[in-house]
């Protein structure tokens, strides 16, 4: 049994603005020091606020399009992932799971994907 991933958000120890990726600086104090952030769990569930289909991708896809949106999840945070939910559209429910979205050689890349 694998345990499940967790999306996390880094939170800014001086102001405690929530940000998602990790960034160098606070985008609202201005804080520079990587350390200075503590990882806060988000919620994997949301509403899609757009999205797309990419048709033309690199060799190494072996998929012919793919489905990407940015999701407002509860709480309000908004990211981007890797859609594959069926009949999308704007204001729909999604669920998000952390899953393998990429191989490069052996190497395998994880990211948000919505159903």
């Amino acid at each position: 049994m694998t345990e499940e991933k967790s999306l996390l958000a880094y939170k800014c120890k001086k102001c405690g603005q929530l940000h998602y990726p990790f960034r160098m600086r606070c985008k609202k104090c201005g804080n520079l020091n990587q350390f200075e952030f503590d990882t806060v769990p988000l919620s994997k569930n949301g509403k899609i606020v757009t999205f797309t289909y990419v048709y033309s991708l690199p060799g190494d896809f072996n998929v012919s399009k793919l489905g990407l949106a940015i999701v407002e999840l509860d709480g309000g945070m908004k990211v981007t992932g890797q859609l594959k939910a069926e009949n999308p559209k704007i204001g729909k429910k999604v669920n998000g799971k952390i899953e393998v979205v990429r191989n490069e050689g052996f190497n395998q890349r994880y990211g948000i994907v919505f159903y």
